[in-house]
């Protein structure tokens, strides 16, 4: 499934918000770049985990897929290496979750990627 993309409307909203995002991040900082970089850093972090869940949570269902395929590729079913596979979502808005993943290769999920035309 293709993701979503957001209409001129949409994006006119999203780009206001990024203004007012700006401005306070500014605010904040009082003229301090280091502060202010700070402030993007965490901001960006949070806004990631957002999206795709936190680091440790991720590892966690990398862990139970590659034992639930037996440390196979779903794509090649070839022998993995924990440390060379992927998570690849099936529809990227449900997140990482075991329910919503396949654990490939590193080089079968760019090829993945390639086809879908996302690289």
């Amino acid at each position: 499934m293709a993701n979503r993309n957001l209409s001129s409307e949409e994006l006119k909203m999203a780009r206001s918000l990024l203004d007012e995002i700006r401005e306070k991040l500014d605010v904040l900082a009082a003229g301090d770049l280091n502060l202010l970089f700070a402030y993007r850093r965490k901001i960006y972090k949070e806004l990631i985990y957002l999206e795709r869940g936190k680091p440790m949570t991720r590892r966690k269902v990398k862990l139970q897929r590659f034992d639930q395929q037996n440390g196979k590729c779903a794509h090649c079913n070839g022998e993995m290496k924990i440390s060379y596979s992927e998570l690849d979502r099936k529809n990227a808005v449900d997140g990482y979750t075991i329910e919503n993943t396949e654990l490939v290769h590193a080089e079968c999920h760019r090829a993945r990627q390639a086809a879908k035309g996302y690289t």
